[in-house]
């Protein structure tokens, strides 16, 4: 709201003379070109001269909400063409009359007031502007405080949405509470032709209006769709804001092979401004009737959310499917330190759950997923010390025809942190950890795994950094020491095993700058040469499952890393530098990274000896060259490319370039290629070559905001994302959809192939209907939700933030 809007400025008069004072001491009656009169009892003219009008001054003290306690000491302001009445009983106001009051506007041709009831009588062209929200119509009657009466042959208009509609009368309760009878709704924008209708509307025997909870309810009524009545409504609910509410969420039907026709009617309730549920209850015709919750809240000290998902007679399965999951994070701050307890709960009732409903509404994503993970960690952290209890366990979905491996739980894990501030202070960093952590899992044929036991592991960490003008220098010393105990013996290695491996690193850096020019513009250009030094002895341990352990990408992180793999399973015996160039090109006035090209390489000085057992172990000499590059040419374009090249064989050995053309809102193409060869990343694989592009873009129609919304007429839409393999021959993904824009109502339609397994797919056809400001009608599952979680950079139409527009936006 801005602070330069002209307020009126005037002493407050006592409230028994306020209302025909103010007339008298008219507020505008020398800014129009006529005198105005009133006339006493006695008839005689009580002054003679118009009265000097007051200035109209900026202030920033206008309020969008009018306090309570202060509204009826509030003045009232009046001007008309004529005005007669008598002193302290009522006022006649004729020929342009107004009448304001606090938020409250009342125009018309001739206005009566009475000062005993405080009442209105408005006749021929009435305008009622209450906080921004606008009525028009032929007569009123109001008691104007109360805001109680009746209003005829109206129509209205709401602020927040813009939503309007007609009336045959508007019954105001209070100021926060109305009724409209045989009444319309919509929030299509109002021509100036005769012949004007909406492309949608709701049209109603009664809609209740609560400007409290912002929430509209019509009742006997139907929604019509280019004057095609579409769907009955016999009570439905809508907003008169953004403001959260209770009622009917939009309903979603799909079709679905297994399933047959599904039905799902969301409802939303809004239990309290920090507390929410969703219920959802869902028909399948195959299958029978699900009901789905989801229950929300936030607290000073936690949070959390509830999501249950129920079917109790699936007549395919012919048995009851649920699933579950619960998310809790809260923290508690002590003198003897600060407590985080963190939960995170899922699982299902059987192996076909993710394969059944992938498609279900409200599915919890975790639930589409043959791997359901659950968590739970409390922690406590006192200065120095952190220490933290956690478990997390693994649910398997299995298929005969591709069994997984189960991974291991953690059941539990005890951990231990310490790090030394002090040493710090002098520019040591030393850091402490010690765990210990119980491992379970079964075989994918639901046998005891030989590997179960429990693994306890310490590192210590010293560091020396020694920063320069102009570049750094650090040295670091680490220990790793393990020891595991198997709960089973096995003649490949003993019960217990206990190891102990240092390492060293040295890793040094300088960076140099200068200005230059590139492309006619100024930059910054640095320069910044880096080599890194690493040596770990070898240490036998073959013998060592794999609890955690997996290899880490060859990337610009890794290369520059102590250890070939993640967990603490392995170490790597790396005896080998890493050398690299980084230069960028940074803007000279904020300092923003406008170009960044890096090259980067190993040097091995011994051959690799530990491994995983199914990796290809790095040999004595250079390793492949990492080369990367990413452009930001201006605020349209960007660019990144990572190549990982062999010298030996002089061939790539992955690569993957991307661009992204974002020129304004609602436009923007990106694509991308990648390959891997096969064991380019030392794990033996088929490789892999795919080309993806998503885009949206706006394909025809009327002239666009500076929102990039239609400001006249339609506007046609295509959006987006394909991903093919060169190597299959195939697309692997694909969405495909069109948007079209109508300005109160968009319009989708999406076909989606996603692959499962490399011979197993889903096509679905996504249809939705939404009705700007209102609601959405979806055949099929929401392909909103679809196109936002698949076209990288999509944008949902009308996706626009901004401030609640100002009541004094209407204020006229």
């Amino acid at each position: 709201m801005s602070s330069h809007a002209p307020a009126l400025t005037s002493q407050p008069l006592p409230h028994r003379l306020r209302p025909l004072a103010a007339s008298l001491a008219l507020v505008w009656a020398a800014t129009t070109p006529w005198t105005a009169h009133a006339q006493g009892q006695t008839g005689h003219s009580l002054w003679h001269s118009a009265l000097p009008a007051p200035q109209l001054k900026p202030s920033a003290q206008l309020q969008e909400a009018v306090d309570p306690t202060l509204r009826g000491q509030l003045p009232s302001y009046i001007r008309a063409e004529q005005i007669t009445g008598q002193a302290d009983i009522n006022a006649v106001l004729e020929g342009s009359a107004e009448l304001r009051r606090a938020d409250t506007v009342i125009r018309a041709d001739r206005v009566e007031y009475t000062l005993a009831d405080d009442t209105v009588h408005a006749q021929g062209n009435v305008h009622i502007n209450r906080a921004g929200n606008v009525y028009q119509g032929t007569a009123l009657k109001m008691q104007v405080d109360a805001f109680q009466g009746d209003f005829n042959n109206a129509t209205y208009q709401f602020l927040a949405t813009q939503g309007h509609g007609d009336a045959d009368r508007v019954q105001f309760l209070d100021r926060d509470h109305s009724v409209v009878y045989r009444a319309t709704y919509t929030t299509c924008l109002r021509d100036d032709s005769a012949s004007w209708t909406p492309d949608w509307m709701i049209r109603a025997d009664r809609i209740e209006l609560d400007h409290v909870e912002d929430v509209g309810v019509a009742y006997g009524g139907s929604l019509e769709f280019k004057g095609v009545p579409i769907l009955p409504v016999p009570a439905i609910s809508f907003p008169l804001s953004d403001k959260r509410k209770s009622g009917l969420l939009p309903p979603t039907i799909g079709i679905d092979s297994k399933s047959g026709v599904e039905y799902s009617q969301p409802y939303y309730w809004n239990i309290a401004p920090n507390r929410d549920a969703t219920i959802t209850p869902t028909l399948m015709t195959k299958r029978g009737v699900s009901l789905g919750t989801q229950f929300r809240y936030l607290e000073p000290g936690y949070n959390g959310e509830l999501d249950l998902q129920y079917m109790p007679d699936d007549k395919l399965r012919d048995r009851a499917r649920w699933a579950y999951g619960f998310k809790h994070q809260g923290s508690l701050n002590a003198p003897l330190g600060d407590l985080d307890l963190k939960l995170n709960l899922n699982r299902v009732s059987d192996d076909n759950y993710w394969r059944d409903f992938s498609s279900l509404s409200g599915s919890r994503s975790n639930y589409q997923q043959r791997l359901i993970g659950s968590d739970a960690a409390l922690s406590w952290t006192a200065g120095r010390h952190e220490l933290s209890l956690s478990a997390k366990r693994w649910q398997v979905l299995q298929d005969v025809e591709a069994p997984i491996a189960p991974p291991f739980n953690r059941m539990p894990q005890l951990r231990w942190n310490y790090n030394t501030n002090d040493w710090a202070a002098q520019g040591w960093d030393v850091t402490l950890m010690a765990e210990t952590t119980r491992f379970e899992a079964d075989t994918w044929d639901h046998r005891n795994n030989p590997d179960n036991g429990q693994r306890s592991y310490t590192q210590t960490s010293l560091s020396r950094p020694f920063l320069l003008p102009g570049g750094f220098v650090t040295p670091k010393v680490q220990l790793h020491a393990a020891n595991y105990q198997f709960d089973e013996l096995s003649a490949s290695r003993p019960n217990n095993k206990s190891l102990a491996i240092p390492t060293f690193s040295l890793d040094s850096g300088l960076v140099f700058e200068r200005d230059t020019l590139a492309l006619g513009k100024n930059y910054i250009q640095t320069l910044e040469p880096r080599a890194f030094y690493t040596y770990t002895p070898y240490r036998d341990q073959s013998m060592l499952p794999l609890y955690d352990t997996a290899l880490a990408d060859f990337n610009f992180g890794s290369i520059y890393s102590e250890n070939s793999y993640t967990g603490r399973d392995r170490i790597a015996d790396n005896h080998m530098v890493t050398l690299g160039l980084t230069t960028r090109y940074l803007n000279p006035t904020d300092g923003a990274e406008v170009a960044r090209f890096g090259v980067a390489q190993r040097l091995r000085f011994a051959d690799q000896r530990v491994g995983l057992g199914y990796d290809t172990l790095g040999q004595k000499g250079w390793s492949d060259i990492l080369v990367g590059a990413g452009v930001n040419w201006n605020n349209k374009w960007s660019t990144d490319a990572l190549v990982q090249y062999n010298r030996d064989t002089q061939r790539t050995a992955r690569s993957a370039i991307s661009g992204r053309y974002t020129p304004g809102p609602y436009k923007t193409l990106s694509a991308a290629y990648r390959y891997q060869r096969e064991n380019s990343l030392q794990v033996a694989n088929q490789g892999s070559e795919q080309i993806d592009f998503g885009w949206q873009w706006p394909l025809s129609g009327g002239r666009q905001d500076t929102f990039g919304a239609p400001a006249s007429g339609g506007r046609w839409y295509s959006v987006g994302r394909l991903n093919y393999s060169m190597y299959d021959k195939k697309l692997v993904d694909a969405i495909v959809g069109f948007e079209y824009d109508s300005c109160c109502w968009i319009g989708r339609v999406v076909v989606e192939r996603m692959q499962n397994s490399r011979s197993d797919s889903n096509t679905r056809l996504l249809f939705q209907l939404e009705f700007v400001g209102f609601s959405r009608l979806s055949l099929g599952a929401d392909p909103l939700r679809s196109l936002q979680e698949n076209v990288p950079g999509y944008r949902p139409l009308r996706d626009r933030s901004g401030p609640v527009p100002s009541r004094f936006s209407n204020y006229d």
